[in-house]
């Protein structure tokens, strides 16, 4: 390996163990300070929305891991980089320390909820990894003289009889270095890992302890007839959000605050919420950027307490049109105040099918507002409510060009048979399910080939805030055949066959599935 490599493969090494180093001392104070966590909120801040749809389209879940794997290799590029320039000329390896530590506390501090002190972990992870570059340098090549030895000697003619001048370093006591290096950003990770596990558990065992009280007004038993699957399991229910790391709450600690346009501010335990009234809804709950026929809907059975009466308690001024929620990490989310006064079940959700709700899904309490995409109604984690008004105040997706209001639009999605199956002569059902909450739905047809609409049969649902499941009984012939869908809402706006993006206020379009019938 020559030089060049061995001072790439050091800064690489100092910087992993720097941000290593910087991970553990964030985990153990402030987990949200933590260098590539900071860096991966402010990327995602300053992406295009068109470049966020793609990585949600194309990457599901994996968006996250994806970015922080991607930040990971730009900084190892950097790294390498300034190992290779400070080989050469040392005065460089400040420089690079510099760009480092500035990069990464201005990431920190960007954060909706920062501290002077979230900048720590940045420059402790710069400070760092400048220090064990520098070191491993020496023992690479003392104040930089390495090369310059090597170069003297190679152009040292053969009649030169002075004694051949010696490296100060030799390969051994760089690798020896190294690995000592490397050694030590593996304990530093596994100590991050381990305080945010406990952190984890510690959260985990809190929510495992809490009891929910039985709902004050319960959901309706599911009518019979409906579908295997109209509740969808907590571990299978979509998640679409902007946080890197789960938030890990205490519900002993969570306070809740209540103010702006109310008549008194008011903060509230876990423990309040939990001594109110609740209710108990099957509600759907969906994501604007889910494509036509996309997998980011769920329904659950939800427990919580209703938002409107609280509101009425602290006195909603008549001029206040918008309820700014926010969460623990700083997301922000805007709902229309009428969401909450209008009758329908807007609440402040502690239990999910049953049970607290899951870490990912905002445990101890996110909002849900029935009929509104989770982007304008569902804020996780959340922490405090302002009310206030849409002509003062942008919230997070608003900022970045999705609509105000976020309504939920007629849809319906093919199920079975699955796009591009192989199936056999005869008939086969099709099935799927339809949405519209609020509004409801009143009718679905499937056409085949492009030919006339049929309709389908549609299972008993609870109310109209939940999806519809339907089925349609289709002979099928043999070869290729197209299957779409429609839907038509509880008013009778039949669902547009136009196509266009979730962007900037949800998908529209007919599902359409092919098949092939042997």
């Amino acid at each position: 390996m020559t030089d060049r490599w061995k001072a790439a493969a050091a800064g690489v090494l100092a910087a992993a163990s720097g941000v290593a180093v910087a991970e553990l001392f964030a985990a153990a104070t402030r987990p949200g300070a933590a260098p590539l966590i900071a860096v991966g909120g402010a990327v995602i801040d300053a992406t295009p929305t068109p470049v966020k749809e793609f990585a949600v389209r194309e990457l599901g879940t994996n968006d996250k891991p994806a970015l922080l794997a991607g930040i990971g290799l730009a900084l190892a590029v950097f790294a390498a980089a300034v190992g290779i320039a400070a080989l050469w000329r040392r005065f460089l390896l400040p420089a690079g320390v510099a760009v480092l530590a500035a990069a990464g506390a201005a990431a920190a501090l960007s954060r909706p909820t920062a501290t002077a002190f979230d900048a720590v972990p940045a420059l402790l992870a710069a400070v760092s990894a400048g220090a064990l570059l520098h070191w491993l340098l020496r023992r690479l090549s003392p104040a930089g003289g390495q090369p310059r030895l090597k170069a003297a000697e190679e152009s040292r003619s053969p009649q030169d009889t002075r004694p051949r001048l010696k490296p100060a370093a030799d390969r051994r006591a760089f690798l020896r270095a190294a690995a000592l290096v490397a050694g030590g950003a593996i304990v530093a990770e596994a100590g991050a890992q381990f305080v945010t596990r406990s952190r984890g558990g510690a959260a985990g065992k809190s929510r495992a302890a809490i009891k929910l009280p039985a709902a004050t007004d319960p959901a309706k038993p599911l009518p019979g007839g409906a579908g295997p699957g109209f509740t969808t399991p907590a571990g299978a229910f979509y998640r679409v959000d902007t946080a890197l790391t789960v938030p890990r709450i205490d519900p002993s600690a969570w306070r809740l605050r209540i103010h702006g346009m109310v008549g008194h501010e008011v903060k509230l335990s876990f423990d309040d919420l939990l001594k109110r009234p609740l209710i108990e809804r099957d509600i759907t709950l969906n994501c604007v950027s889910n494509e036509v026929g996309g997998p980011y809907i769920g329904t659950a059975r939800w427990l919580g307490v209703p938002l409107g009466p609280l509101l009425r308690e602290l006195g909603v001024e008549p001029r206040a049109d918008q309820i700014v929620a926010r969460s623990t990490e700083g997301m922000t989310i805007g709902t229309p105040v009428t969401t909450a006064l209008d009758g329908r079940d807007t609440m402040l959700v502690v239990g999910m099918n049953g049970a607290p709700l899951p870490l990912e899904h905002g445990f101890p309490v996110r909002m849900l507002t029935p009929g509104l995409y989770g982007y304008a109604g569902a804020c996780k984690w959340l922490d405090e409510i302002e009310l206030t008004r849409f002509d003062r105040f942008d919230a997070y997706w608003v900022k970045r060009g999705w609509a105000r209001a976020g309504p939920v639009r007629t849809a319906s999605r093919v199920d079975r048979p699955k796009p591009f199956a192989r199936l056999n002569p005869g008939d086969t059902t099709v099935a799927g399910v339809a949405w519209a909450q609020r509004r409801g739905i009143r009718a679905v047809e499937v056409s085949v080939d492009d030919g006339p609409w049929q309709r389908a049969e549609l299972l008993p649902v609870p109310s109209t805030d939940t999806w519809v499941q339907w089925r349609y009984t289709w002979r099928a012939t043999k070869g290729p055949h197209s299957i779409k869908v429609r839907a038509t809402d509880g008013t009778g706006a039949v669902q547009t066959g136009a196509r266009a993006t979730p962007f900037p206020s949800g998908a529209t379009g007919w599902h359409t599935i092919t098949v092939t019938v042997g």
